[in-house]
């Protein structure tokens, strides 16, 4: 008996540390040669990100840290960490930007408003044919693989890279690097 609950601990774990993953196998050698991507979320509000090495950057918010959230509305802790995203984005709305970018096609606005609602994501969350493009160009930059597990979230400042994190992570530390990246 001991021996299997120990044996079942083990597996269960490491999933809920890692988080969870990607069936997409595109390879990267596949995808178009851009450095721009223009997305827009669910509210219509349009985002134009340029790519400039491995860093990455958002028109008119310049200034800001910026975190891309890499996530799917399937996935648990995606959800999870969702109301934890929110707390930082209002804390820190004048210096800070999330945008969600699922890895989802043809997922509807509507499913992802659903979503928002449901776990408490008041941030920007992109749905444009541009997305895969530009988490495949951030896992890429960020050496994590093309299969890399979800939620995968990245930091830039100024366009300068400042950390990632995969699978759920404690706000705490989001909050931590965001304070750094801002120098307080």
């Amino acid at each position: 008996m001991f021996k299997k609950t120990l044996l079942s601990l083990s597996i269960v774990l490491p999933l809920l540390f890692v988080g969870c993953s990607s069936d997409s196998s595109e390879d990267e050698s596949n995808m178009v040669a851009s450095n721009t991507f223009h997305l827009v979320d669910t509210n219509g509000v349009d985002y134009n990100v340029t790519k400039s090495g491995l860093n990455f950057t958002v028109k008119g918010h310049e200034g800001k840290v910026i975190m891309f959230d890499i996530f799917a509305t399937w996935c648990p802790p995606c959800r999870a960490e969702a109301p934890n995203l929110t707390h930082l984005q209002k804390k820190y709305r004048n210096e800070f930007l999330i945008l969600g970018v699922t890895i989802e096609d043809d997922i509807k606005n509507s499913q992802l408003e659903e979503f928002k609602k449901k776990y408490g994501a008041e941030y920007a969350i992109v749905n444009s044919k541009e997305n895969e493009r530009l988490y495949r160009a951030i896992a890429s930059a960020t050496k994590v693989g093309q299969r890399f597990p979800i939620p995968l979230m990245v930091m830039y400042k100024d366009g300068q890279y400042i950390t990632h994190y995969v699978g759920q992570t404690p706000e705490e530390m989001i909050e931590s690097d965001i304070k750094k990246a801002l120098g307080k």
